[in-house]
């Protein structure tokens, strides 16, 4: 049996015979091209309106120089943060008419600025998440990405625009907490060693001895996975700490469910803290303590930031930082040396 032949598809050139014009008069006309004479224009349009002829989006997107899609670079998808981020972007820019590409280094500094600037070629903008680029790429990088929104990034090569979280803060605060608790030996398991947010977390946790010399913090080299969490747990036993303030929430679970097979009680033999309050914080055994940041907020304003260097409107507030407020759950508590001494 002979396969039926599908309808034929109008094009470009079909409304170019019928109207007696050129293929470029017509792309002219289809993209809004006020240079065309207004008969001829209007000749152009009854001709695609007796053919019914329906212009290919991607094509005419690409004649205008415009894809409507923006590139999200994240470094690992698998973080239920930057889903999070890249959830609030996708969401706010679909309300506008576009898409998301999405981009993920796989926690590979070397990737980042490779795919960005893959990104870029694609895309009519950038949202770029790239917290293990050092600071001297991303200034040689940056004026080539334009327009590009930054998260949890800065730089003063170009005019982009940043949506910042107060790691600083945020950890400092987290650290009041456990001190508050009668801590006075903490550990923080800190994240990758190129990690830009890291850097914050740490400058914060300097600041934070400058006012209170007599709690002791140890530092201990780690990353930023659920593994690295669970490996991290000798250094912690090790170092003799009663309160620990982990990297993140994952590498936070990571590390109770280490204890836990250990057979030490959190928090009464040890309180421990996350960083980013993701879903599955609360539903840790026991919950856990971290320091919440309003993460989809945070793709939301990256997407309202790109939106108005897309459109050429003026940039209000370049740097947008948001503050993360501690949530105090059953992972933290008041030491066991503490305890003891109120004991009768």
């Amino acid at each position: 049996m002979a396969k039926r032949a599908g309808p034929t598809r109008i094009g470009i050139s079909d409304v170019a015979a019928k109207a007696g014009v050129s293929l470029a008069t017509v792309s002219r006309v289809m993209n809004g091209n006020f240079s065309v004479d207004p008969q001829i224009a209007a000749r152009v349009r009854e001709a695609a309106t007796e053919l019914k002829y329906q212009p290919n989006p991607m094509g005419r997107n690409l004649a205008r120089g415009k894809t409507e899609t923006i590139g999200v670079v994240v470094p690992d998808l698998g973080n239920p943060t930057f889903q999070t981020v890249l959830r609030g972007v996708s969401r706010a820019a679909a309300q506008d008419g576009y898409r998301v590409l999405i981009a993920d280094s796989s926690e590979v500094s070397s990737e980042e600025a490779i795919l960005a600037g893959e990104a870029r070629r694609r895309c009519d903008g950038v949202v770029l998440c790239a917290p293990r680029m050092s600071a001297a790429e991303l200034e040689e990088l940056a004026p080539s990405l334009q327009p590009m929104v930054l998260v949890n990034r800065r730089t003063d090569a170009s005019e982009s625009p940043s949506v910042m979280i107060d790691y600083g803060q945020g950890i400092q605060d987290l650290a009041a907490h456990l001190a508050d608790l009668g801590h006075t030996k903490i550990a923080y398991v800190a994240g990758p060693a190129n990690s830009a947010s890291n850097a914050l977390r740490v400058a914060g946790l300097e600041k934070f001895k400058l006012t209170h010399p007599h709690v002791d913090i140890t530092y201990l080299n780690n990353g930023s996975t659920f593994e690295d969490g669970y490996e991290s747990a000798d250094d912690v036993i090790a170092s003799g700490a009663t309160g620990v303030l982990a990297f993140n929430d994952l590498t936070a679970m990571g590390l109770l469910s280490s204890l836990n097979e250990r057979g030490i009680k959190v928090p009464a033999d040890i309180s421990v803290t996350g960083f980013d309050d993701i879903p599955f914080a609360r539903y840790t055994t026991p919950p856990l303590t971290t320091a919440a940041v309003p993460i989809m907020e945070v793709g939301e304003h990256a997407w309202a930031q790109m939106r108005d260097l897309l459109f050429g409107n003026a940039i209000t507030e370049p740097v947008q930082v948001f503050e993360p407020h501690v949530v105090v759950r059953g992972s933290t508590g008041v030491p066991a040396t503490a305890q003891a001494a109120v004991r009768p």
